[in-house]
């Protein structure tokens, strides 16, 4: 009796939860698209171009919706450590190695790969190339290069175990040319000639920094010059190409020396300049030479260490001497750094800003004091605006006198956002749970609206809506009145900071590259990521950053570039809606909200208490990951 009643419990439990299983089917959208690896998914990246390249056990994986299957499989390698796989910044490029950080490198197999994730082509694969050994692996922007050097093993006996050089080129996946770092054969000492640092590509040259010095050859690897200048890490050349600037780390790795070549490899200083830090922006004018360096005290917490702060220093383009007597103090680390046609504009991420002329004298009447983290600096028609997490204000460019009668002020906030209303003529900061709207003319200050949002979140985005002003953060949106009166809040509960895993590996924000600046300088990189990081822009919206992005990729001149370019002068799939990880009554899922009516146009119930999820705001897709092998698909747009 007892095992007939135990029987009836477990029919009742198992009726039980097919019934539950069967109601949340029926409440789970169906996805778009299946994509069933085969292998264990390890990471997803999704990238600028709108793939989501997923690393599996077997390799990589290409995943470009509305096509049913991959767009590429990579596997060449094997399972690839995620600091085995680069991808290069505003490109549609991964660089793959294997190898290279090996305790072996140098004696066993080095192999490397890049694949053009837009077409799925891998363009380059040391493999097929017969590269046994490969030192350095650089893509070139814009010129679309790839340069590697290594071990070739190809021609007579001397020459594959001599150092080579190659430049092929990214859009026809040919070989321009190579050549050897060394005579193959020499009999002699054997001198050390790997290669410290990335080439430099020039219209008629390359220059390649090596441990022996600078080795210059033609585009058909003829010998040009060398010298003995060793160990230089990076290069930059002036517009005219024949004045050459390279920058050696000193062997404590704390300062840097710069040295300025001819095009014939003479140098023309005297002497290298030695700069405190590391060089983090480096800016040729007609005027000199602007630098800004970075000093770091590692970590010493004596008297005697050095100060956390950076250095700026101007300097006389003919001798490399200090053009000024004294340089400005910073006080911390330069966040903003513009050339002006009347000097430099800088700003300090611990707060403060100043402009200097080009010969050293103080254009501001005194440093501008600002709170700390200099979010925003831009021209107006009025001034400079700057926002920080503290205050925000307008500045005469050439005084830095205020225009507003006083800094707007604020307890330090967790985000800001901002935007300009033309229509009424001003502009709009919400920070701290509050709108300020400031009039541009007068620059009077308003407390336009209070926003409390729940979960003590505060507003990350402003936006104006057809007259209206929609506001959002994680999990709430809000849409005002040009009064400031509400039309509506709507909260998403979110699922708990335990409650889901959101992939952190996405490319999802544009950071500056060597399309926006010749080098890997941080100053100015939370403002524009396109065009010059050097020069103020104006005050701009999300529409105009959007078409610089796409003209940038267009000019490439390359297919898949083409294909990133398009991709930008499309409609964001977030310019109507916005999507909101929640609970909802069956589970956790994504929910699409209309921003003009707070409504909910579209729920995607994801069947996992912890789901592993990437968004494509711009493209509108969820890609979900629905066990260990399979992704789902979603077309948010529909």
């Amino acid at each position: 009796m007892k095992t007939k009643k135990n029987n009836l419990k477990r029919l009742f439990l198992v009726t039980f939860l097919t019934i539950s299983a069967i109601i949340s089917a029926q409440k789970a959208e169906k996805p778009d698209n299946i994509y069933d690896l085969g292998a264990t998914i390890n990471e997803m990246t999704l990238t600028i171009g709108g793939v989501l390249v997923v690393a599996t056990n077997d390799g990589l994986v290409g995943i470009k919706p509305p096509e049913n299957t991959p767009l590429f499989i990579f596997n060449n390698f094997g399972q690839l450590k995620p600091e085995e796989t680069e991808f290069i910044p505003n490109s549609p490029y991964i660089v793959v190695s294997q190898g290279v950080n090996s305790k072996f490198a140098g004696i066993a197999k080095t192999k490397r790969a890049v694949i053009d994730y837009m077409t799925g082509a891998i363009i380059f694969n040391s493999e097929n190339d017969n590269w046994n050994q490969i030192y350095t692996c650089n893509v070139i922007l814009p010129q679309n290069k790839l340069i590697v050097s290594g071990i070739q093993k190809e021609g007579d006996k001397f020459e594959k175990i001599t150092p080579k050089v190659a430049v092929y080129d990214l859009s026809s996946r040919k070989l321009d040319f190579s050549f050897f770092l060394s005579t193959p054969g020499k009999v002699g000492i054997s001198k050390d000639y790997s290669i410290t640092g990335t080439p430099l590509l020039l219209k008629d040259f390359i220059i390649v920094p090596t441990a022996q010095g600078l080795i210059a050859k033609s585009h058909t690897g003829k010998d040009l010059w060398d010298n003995n200048i060793k160990r230089i890490n990076w290069m930059v050349a002036d517009a005219t190409e024949t004045e050459i600037y390279g920058f050696e780390t000193t062997s404590n790795g704390k300062n840097t020396r710069i040295h300025k070549i001819g095009k014939n490899g003479e140098e023309l200083w005297n002497d290298d300049r030695k700069v405190k830090g590391k060089v983090s922006n480096f800016e040729i004018t007609p005027q000199g030479i602007a630098v800004v360096s970075d000093k770091d005290d590692g970590g010493d917490t004596s008297v005697f260490a050095t100060k956390n702060e950076s250095e700026i220093a101007f300097l006389d383009a003919a001798t490399g001497e200090d053009v000024w007597e004294k340089a400005p103090k910073t006080k911390g680390w330069v966040q903003h750094f513009y050339i002006q046609d009347d000097g430099i504009l800088f700003g300090i991420q611990q707060g403060g800003i100043n402009k200097i002329s080009f010969e050293g004298k103080p254009l501001f009447k005194k440093p501008l004091k600002t709170g700390e983290n200099i979010l925003t600096m831009a021209e107006t028609p009025q001034g400079l605006i700057y926002i920080t997490s503290e205050d925000a204000n307008i500045v005469d460019l050439k005084t830095g006198d205020q225009v507003w009668k006083k800094p707007l002020k604020y307890k330090n906030s967790a985000a800001v956002a901002s935007t300009f209303e033309s229509s009424k003529n001003r502009f709009l900061i919400a920070a701290n749970q509050t709108v300020f709207a400031i009039d541009a003319n007068s620059g009077d200050v308003t407390e336009l609206a209070a926003t409390k949002f729940d979960e003590k979140e505060v507003a990350n985005t402003l936006e104006i809506k057809n007259d209206n002003l929609f506001l959002s953060s994680s999990q709430n949106m809000m849409l005002l009145n040009s009064k400031g009166d509400e039309i509506y809040h709507k909260y998403f509960k979110s699922p708990g900071k335990s409650g889901f895993v959101k992939v952190l590996s996405g490319v999802v924000a544009v950071a500056s590259t060597a399309l926006a600046m010749a080098h890997a300088a941080k100053a100015g990189a939370n403002r524009s990521a396109f065009g010059n990081s050097n020069n103020l822009d104006s005050y701009n919206d999300y529409g105009k950053e959007n078409k610089r992005a796409a003209d940038m990729f267009a000019s490439i001149g390359d297919a898949s570039f083409a294909l990133m370019s398009q991709r930008f002068k499309a409609t964001a799939a977030t310019e109507n809606a916005q999507f909101i990880l929640t609970k909802l009554d069956a589970g956790i899922g994504l929910v699409k909200v209309d921003k003009e009516s707070g409504k909910v146009a579209k729920e995607i119930l994801l069947k996992d208490k912890k789901p592993e999820y990437q968004v494509d705001d711009f493209g509108g897709i969820l890609y979900y990951k629905a066990n260990k092998s399979t992704l789902y698909a979603y077309d948010l747009n529909k």
